[in-house]
């Protein structure tokens, strides 16, 4: 056959009009799931794993967890756990060998019983304490009682003052005297230690204004006894001056009678009397 005379066929392609997925402007982008589906759902819902955003997550937090365990832990003795079981975790924790082992920090004017500083550090260590433990209960307890000896010291010294000027009202310029003498009988039955002894309200024996009334009485019935008196100038309290002008002042007395010889001197002795009683001289 002539080669003129034969037809060229030229064979078909089919055009495949597939998208290649290599093709990135029109890849199909991946369903992002959330990881724990695949969890039971008990598990699922655990408070524990709310943070945890993917398996990478997971598997941090599970590692850090196994190093945080190590081999260190302190197992919690159960309510069957003996005193033997006990003593070993106190150990672990940090509890000294022996009661010794416990120090305080007490400062430099801290007076402190040591007899009951031991008993303390005896019951601590039996107790399982820590030396940081044992230490702030002693602190706190210095602290506190410091306090309430503050406060009982500020209670005395306001129940003093206020003792002092209801006697210097009632006795005037007898205060001192007065006070000397009860002082020095009150002194010759009981010591500083009872005298220092405070009352209900905070004020101490040896100040209370009855106390200082009554001995001070007594000391005037014991009269010129030595023990009993005051040194320097005697006063008379106001009662007792009163009582004085009105012995001066009675009816028919030379204070009324101007032709009297003592009448100038009684004048003068009521009015030094009262200057007296006003403290004016």
């Amino acid at each position: 056959m002539s080669s003129e005379n034969q037809e060229v066929v030229t064979p078909e392609v089919e055009t495949d009009n597939t998208v290649l997925s290599g093709d990135p402007k029109t890849e199909t982008p991946e369903t992002s799931t959330d990881w724990k589906t695949s969890l039971p759902e008990d598990i699922r819902a655990d408070k524990s794993l709310e943070n945890i955003k993917d398996i990478e997550g997971l598997a941090k937090s599970y590692v850090h967890a196994q190093k945080m365990v190590g081999s260190d832990k302190i197992p919690v003795p159960n309510k069957y756990a003996t005193e033997d079981d006990w003593n070993a975790v106190y150990e672990k924790l940090g509890r000294p060998k022996d009661a010794t082992g416990y120090k305080y920090e007490l400062g430099d004017n801290v007076n402190i019983n040591q007899d009951a500083l031991k008993n303390f550090s005896d019951q601590a260590h039996k107790l399982g304490l820590l030396p940081t433990q044992a230490n702030g209960i002693v602190k706190f307890y210095n602290n506190m009682a410091a306090q309430q000896q503050q406060d009982l010291d500020t209670t005395s010294e306001n129940a003093r003052q206020e003792s002092e000027t209801s006697l210097k009202k009632e006795w005037g310029q007898a205060y001192k005297q007065q006070t000397i003498k009860a002082a020095n009988i009150a002194t010759q039955v009981f010591d500083d230690e009872f005298l220092d002894k405070n009352l209900a309200d905070g004020t101490k024996i040896g100040d209370h204004p009855a106390f200082i009334k009554a001995f001070a009485t007594l000391a005037d019935k014991m009269g010129e006894d030595n023990i009993t008196q005051a040194s320097g100038p005697a006063y008379q309290t106001p009662s007792q001056i009163e009582k004085e002008i009105g012995e001066l002042t009675k009816t028919g007395s030379s204070y009324w009678d101007k032709r009297h010889p003592n009448h100038e001197l009684a004048v003068n002795e009521v009015l030094n009397l009262r200057k007296q009683k006003n403290n004016e001289v």
